[in-house]
Order: C-alpha cells, then structure tokens, then sequence
C-alpha cells in the first residue's frame, strides 16, 4: 500500500491512509484524473497573478473575469463548475478549498448594479451542484465542510408596499456570512441576511434567516437553535 499512498499524493491526496481493499487500478485511475486537472490548473493559471499554478481544474470549467479571481493553492475546482467573478470585491477562494462539480458562482445579477462578491477560507469544502448569488456578498470562513446542493441568495426583493411591483421595489444587499469550522448539510438554503457563528452545525435542508451564535446546531424551515453544542 505505500506505493498507493504515495501515487495518491502525486494527485493531491495528502495524509490519509487509503482503504487496503481498494485495488491500486482504482487509484492509478483516480491519479490520472488529478493528473488532467493539475495541466488545466498550469493552463488557467497562465498569465494571472492571483491564481496559483499549483491548482486542479476540471473538464469544462469556466472562469470568467479572471482579473477579479484569487485562487490558491492545492484548491481543486471539478467539473463543470462555473465561476463569473465580475465584483467589486472579486472572487477569493483560499488554499486546499474543494469545489464540487456543477457548482455555480455568479456575483452579479444584474448590469445596473455590480455584485460584491464571495470570500472562501482555507481548507474549506463543498460538495456537488452548489449556487452562491453573490449580489450581496458572501463570506465563509476556514475549515468549512458542506454538501450537496447548498444554496446562498444574497439579495432580496422588497415588497412592502402593495401599490408598486414588486420587481420595482429594489432589492436588499446585507450579505451572507459563515464561521470557521462549520459542517453544512445537503440542501441548505442560506438568505440574504443570514449569518452563522464557528462551529455551527446546520441541518440538511435548512432554510437560514437570521443570526446565529458559536457553537449550535441549528435546523427547520426557518432554522432555529436546536442545541448547544
């Protein structure tokens, strides 16, 4: 096994074990594979300051404004995803960050008014088929782990007066924010507005309002404290 692990750190696979019964055919296929995205990583890299060469970057990912794109090093960036960093604060994606096939990161929803954008921290992980509206900002910190599907909106519509449309109202721009050393689980939606402490568990399926202190786990649709952690 230790010629396992040690093709498996090629790839970007550090400090793990990997299971005995996994045949090394498996492995050499999944190196190849990281070996693809590490040429793509170099490929994208070229020519931008603020994205590291040492990255691994999917099939037909896509990077849009690049000059508003910080990523760093060892991230990995699956397939598909779609990253449109037109923002004032730019897209910031930190070091060893995973980011999940299909997964969609748009700043900007509109050309009157350009987004804020999104900040990501170190070490911080989303599974497959995200969406992050960063109209309104959004801010997560380190050692994040999240599912499937998760969803951040941060803006929103005013319609408190019933006389006017409600398109014509304008929107709400208070951003997202989430600790350090959270675990995210599938589904969760995430509005304009919400904003979570460190250590915070969050229920699949959550939908997150308002804030929330360190160190809870919260669930329900609007979430609410379930327990101390």
């Amino acid at each position: 096994m230790k010629l396992i692990n040690k093709i498996a750190k090629i790839a970007g696979k550090e400090n793990f074990e990997i299971d005995e019964k996994i045949e090394i055919s498996y492995v050499i296929r999944i190196c190849l594979k990281y070996g693809m995205m590490k040429i793509r990583g170099i490929y994208k890299s070229i020519g931008k300051k603020y994205i590291s060469s040492n990255i691994y970057i999917g099939k037909r990912v896509k990077l849009i404004s690049r000059k508003n794109l910080k990523i760093g090093e060892k991230t990995k960036i699956h397939n598909n995803v779609k990253i449109d960093a037109l923002s004032t604060s730019g897209v910031n994606i930190g070091k060893g960050v995973v980011i999940g096939e299909n997964t969609k990161i748009e700043c900007t929803g509109s050309l009157q008014r350009i987004g804020k954008g999104v900040s990501i921290g170190d070490r911080t992980s989303f599974a497959n088929d995200c969406f992050f509206g960063a109209a309104g900002g959004i801010d997560i910190g380190e050692d994040v782990i999240a599912g499937q599907y998760i969803r951040f909106h941060s803006e929103n519509h005013k319609y408190e007066d019933k006389n006017r449309l409600i398109k014509e109202q304008g929107v709400t721009h208070k951003g997202i924010k989430i600790g350090n050393n959270c675990w995210i689980g599938s589904g969760a939606v995430f509005l304009d507005g919400a904003e979570i402490g460190n250590g915070c568990v969050v229920a699949a399926n959550a939908v997150v309002l308002n804030k929330f202190p360190d160190n809870v786990v919260i669930g329900g649709m609007p979430a609410k404290i379930i327990k101390e952690i």
